[in-house]
């Protein structure tokens, strides 16, 4: 079933995830209000919290996919039934302002779910080698090796040698910032820490990063997995990576960028919430499956 949980969506984009679900061999059904639009939210909360209460309780669907991000999941986690999503456990999909909705899935139900893109299809975004990899994700049982590539805006982040394993938490850190303090902020020890964000300009990453740390919610990271940190520029020439790896750096655990998992060009999808190893010598991140 197809949701929208934050922001309004396009329907054509949506027809071209449809094709590429379709071709997949799935059967992607439409949420009743996927279309829904109430300013800079996909519908009032109750529509939207309807929506997913619907998939996780109907036994035909198998899984959540989220059309996009935007804003507003937060406003509506607080409505999910947990009982429904312990009784009968879906893989869920979605990544951006999403990253809320996993965070209480995992708080409310342990649910694994997937960091990949929406339904509202993108191809110059998302080309063939981004929908294979939500494919994989959502199909199959298969590890999941992510390499650093040379060219991403982070990839001059890496930081020790050693490889970290932990299960895999995180995904937008704007979000993940934004959940401190609430029930659904995930206890970090030991987890692989996934981060990645948009048009943030470098010292708002710094201050984001910041916050955690005077959090303590860095203490007890295993390691820190940089995934694209898309259009983060400002008119200061300061560079992201530097800001990521003078943040993270002093942590005493392997950090590694150049991860093609965001909002860039060329999207990955990787399970969150399942064993996962770094290794900043090797440069990549292996992942566990989501669904089994």
């Amino acid at each position: 079933m197809l949701v929208s949980p934050s922001g309004p969506t396009r329907p054509e984009r949506v027809a071209r995830g449809i094709e590429l679900l379709t071709g997949w061999g799935l059967r992607p059904v439409l949420a009743p209000n996927v279309y829904a639009r109430q300013g800079y939210l996909a519908g009032g909360d109750e529509l939207r919290a309807a929506d997913l209460n619907a998939a996780f309780a109907d036994p035909e669907v198998r899984g959540v996919l989220c059309t996009r991000g935007g804003y507003g999941a937060q406003r509506v986690v607080d409505l999910v039934d947990m009982a429904a999503v312990r009784a009968d456990p879906k893989v869920v999909a979605g990544f951006s302002d999403i990253t809320a909705l996993q965070f209480a899935l995992w708080r409310g139900a342990r649910l694994a779910t997937v960091h990949g893109p929406g339904a509202a299809w993108l191809d110059e975004r998302t080309p063939a080698e981004s929908a294979e990899s939500l494919r994989r994700a959502l199909t199959t049982t298969d590890e999941i090796v992510v390499g650093r590539i040379g060219t991403e805006e982070t990839a001059g982040v890496r930081v020790g040698a050693a490889p970290a394993t932990g299960p895999l938490i995180g995904g937008n850190l704007c979000l993940i910032v934004s959940s401190v303090g609430t029930p659904d902020m995930p206890d970090l020890t030991g987890a692989i820490l996934l981060v990645e964000d948009v048009e943030e300009p470098p010292y708002k990453v710094d201050r984001m990063l910041t916050h955690l740390r005077r959090a303590g919610v860095l203490e007890r990271v295993a390691g820190v997995a940089v995934g694209q940190f898309t259009n983060c520029r400002d008119g200061w020439q300061v560079d992201v990576a530097d800001v990521l790896t003078e943040r993270l750096g002093d942590l005493g655990v392997p950090v590694l960028g150049g991860l093609p998992i965001g909002h860039g060009v060329g999207q990955v999808t990787v399970p969150v919430g399942v064993p996962a190893t770094l290794d900043p010598t090797a440069g990549t991140l292996t992942v566990g499956p989501a669904v089994r």
